[in-house]
């Protein structure tokens, strides 16, 4: 049987951010960026906010019909990085201002929101136009049933048949093998987070 999909909207974005937020509360990446496990309840949701905000105005969120998946999605023009593009980027006409304003918009105390955009703005790749998969969350308990698959293939389909590569930035090994058997490859090193987890940035050439 096949994951029905739809874009979402406006309207949805309450339903998104609650789904990238119960998603990502254990994710090693939004452990070391909310450290404690009081403060991240209180404050992560307020990231996952801004990340919906920018991409259902720069880019595209697929939905699952149930409301039990999401994947945000930026198209990358080959000139430059897209506006706010970047896990926890949100960069914006300046080279500082996107990072700084998020952390200043969330937790200006938190100075890891900002160092989070920085180091993954800077390792993503530029000069090729592609797809980039900023985060996708599925609900914890619908985790291992293909949704996430089923949300990325459809993207990938795409990609294939107009020739673009697609990148992302994986957040814990189990989401990186994912991505592996999707044809996603680890084109340099993996991210090192500052006294903290790793990252692995993922490149993935179209498939003839």
């Amino acid at each position: 049987m096949g994951v029905a999909i739809r874009a979402a909207g406006a309207s949805d974005r309450d339903l998104v951010v609650r789904l990238l937020d119960v998603a990502f509360q254990d994710d090693p990446v939004s452990r070391w960026v909310f450290p404690g496990d009081e403060y991240r309840r209180a404050t992560h949701h307020q990231l996952m906010a801004a990340f919906t905000d920018i991409v259902l105005a720069d880019g595209r969120i697929d939905l699952t019909e149930d409301g039990t998946a999401c994947a945000l999605w930026l198209s990358v023009p080959a000139e430059e990085h897209a506006e706010g593009e970047g896990e926890g980027e949100g960069e914006g006409e300046g080279e500082d201002d996107g990072p700084a304003q998020l952390r200043a918009s969330i937790d200006p105390a938190n100075e890891r929101i900002e160092l989070v955009a920085r180091l993954t703005q800077e390792v993503h790749p530029a000069g090729r136009a592609h797809e980039y998969l900023w985060m996708i969350g599925v609900s914890p308990d619908r985790q291992g049933e293909g949704l996430g698959t089923a949300l990325i293939g459809a993207v990938l389909d795409r990609c294939d048949r107009e020739g673009l590569p697609a990148y992302l930035e994986a957040s814990n090994a189990r989401s990186r093998a994912l991505y592996e058997r999707l044809g996603f490859a680890l084109p340099d090193r993996p991210l090192v987070l500052p006294d903290g987890p790793q990252m692995w940035p993922m490149w993935r050439e179209p498939r003839s």
